[in-house]
């Protein structure tokens, strides 16, 4: 752009950086308070149907079909403030987020994910786009500690860690590739941050399901948030299918990294860590898919191969980039 100063619209974008970061804490914190208090919630809301079906059996009243059922729904479906709170502190922060993108961008003058300290910013910014709007189609509020948290864990750490000055372009990155290829990569890695918490809640869960199927119904203690959290088998489903998406995505990845990595290098495959790695990945999550979807692999052992997957995601950009040379070496970090 014209007239700005690159050096300026980088101290610009890295204080939203830290404006964003700020409010996903208070998210974070609006949502542990959720989880704190969604099960008093639940059992109030719980209690003052039951009240209300006892004073109208007493004193005669008919509650009129439809109409009765659509009151003791409303009634019976608490209202989670403080989530509503996270979910509005999350989105503020996202703004501040994509703005600092943008203009880190614009200082840049191409697409902000050149580096690690860039493609955090724009994978963790999809992070939370992908997580607010799922949002719309399912209450997956109760994940919000993890993903806030998560945000506030990686874009702080990677601020820190990896921020560098706007710099050009390597010869290798002056390519369209770079636009399609990373951005695609980025968001699989965010579906697959989606599916990682699912798979996190639903071993809790798991844990918390086979304790009530060994114990009375009235030893679980009452403060749990569990009881607002979908089934563990309905987590499990909820997490296959991000998984499986991004899976597709990943997939691409992998070829649109062979063809750029032709026309860079003249080779479709070289055995590069990196290379190697983004392989290992899309190996991990074809063996998930393929062993719950053909062999029964389901429950915890899902859950597990969800988890392990990601964390090769998150060893693939951070270790892998830092202490592995090659030629994918576009870190952006002085050695």
């Amino acid at each position: 752009m014209p007239g700005t100063d690159p050096i300026l619209l980088d101290e610009i974008s890295l204080l939203l950086v830290w404006t964003a970061v700020a409010i996903y804490v208070l998210a974070f914190i609006a949502y542990a308070i959720d989880l704190a208090r969604r099960s008093d919630l639940a059992l109030k809301a719980k209690d003052e149907v039951v009240a209300r079906e006892l004073v109208t059996a007493g004193g005669g009243g008919v509650i009129g079909g439809s109409a009765g059922s659509s009151a003791s729904t409303a009634a019976s479906k608490p209202r989670y403030l403080w989530a509503r709170l996270g979910t509005v502190l999350t989105t503020l922060g996202f703004v501040f987020h994509l703005v600092a993108t943008v203009l880190r961008g614009i200082a840049a003058e191409r697409v902000p994910w050149s580096n690690m300290y860039e493609f955090a910013l724009t994978g963790l910014l999809l992070i939370i786009a992908v997580y607010l709007v799922v949002l719309t189609r399912y209450d997956l509020r109760f994940l919000g500690s993890l993903m806030t948290g998560l945000a506030v864990l990686l874009l702080g750490g990677a601020t820190l860690a990896f921020h560098v000055e706007v710099v050009p372009l390597a010869d290798p990155l002056k390519s369209v590739w770079l636009v399609v290829h990373v951005f695609v990569a980025s968001l699989a890695t965010a579906l697959f941050a989606l599916a990682f918490g699912l798979s996190v809640v639903q071993l809790i869960q798991a844990r918390r399901e086979r304790k009530l199927a060994e114990a009375p119904a009235d030893a679980e203690p009452k403060r749990s948030f569990l009881r607002t959290v979908p089934s563990a088998d309905a987590l499990e489903s909820l997490a296959y299918r991000f998984a499986i998406v991004g899976f597709i995505f990943w997939t691409f990845t992998l070829i649109a990294g062979s063809i750029w990595a032709n026309d860079a290098w003249g080779r479709f495959w070289g055995f590069d860590t990196k290379e190697v790695w983004t392989f290992v990945i899309w190996v991990l999550y074809a063996g998930y898919i393929h062993a719950r979807a053909t062999r029964g692999w389901r429950g915890t052992r899902s859950a597990w191969l969800s988890i392990i997957g990601f964390t090769a995601v998150l060893f693939n950009f951070t270790i892998v980039n830092v202490f592995f040379k090659g030629l994918h070496a576009y870190s952006g970090l002085t050695t």
